[in-house]
């Protein structure tokens, strides 16, 4: 019975290591797709992992993709004059996102808001298993969004 307690132990203690992997320490548990809710306006948002280690989000859906004119909007406030003609429901909203393990939360890059065609300082982390939230800053004031895991 020792034998079995002690080799029961030390299995737990082996396996530890990949309990903590499970959580995802390395960041990727951002990646998959969120809906957003900003002002009513409701979009679905994929993450994605870059070849550097680092992590993209992009629209993919927007509840009303169409303006008045019956045409797909476009991102037309985007200060890159040559994003200008990009659907609104393919705009890439963050870019380059970092992982900081001491942290547990993602940050070094920027959040961009198309409403207003504003790139900000981005930092993101997790309330809950699956709401995601992120906070865009500049000049120390800032917005805290949540996206919802849908996937």
């Amino acid at each position: 019975m020792k034998k079995f307690l002690f080799t029961l132990v030390c299995a737990l203690f082996m396996a530890a290591p990949s309990f903590a992997q499970g959580l995802n320490d390395n960041g990727d548990n951002i990646i998959g797709e969120y809906m957003s809710d900003r002002g009513g306006s409701k979009s679905k948002i994929r993450v994605t992992k870059n070849s550097d280690g680092s992590y993209n989000a992009q629209v993919f859906w927007v509840e009303n993709p169409n303006g008045k004119d019956g045409k797909k909007r476009k991102d037309e406030k985007n200060p890159d004059k040559a994003l200008r003609e990009v659907d609104i429901d393919q705009v890439v909203l963050v870019k380059g996102l970092k992982y900081i393990p001491s942290k547990k939360m993602w940050g070094d890059a920027k959040i961009y808001d198309p409403t207003k065609g504003l790139r900000v300082n981005a930092t993101a982390e997790f309330e809950t298993k699956d709401k995601l939230k992120l906070r865009g800053t500049i000049l120390g004031m800032g917005v805290t969004l949540y996206w919802t895991r849908i996937k």
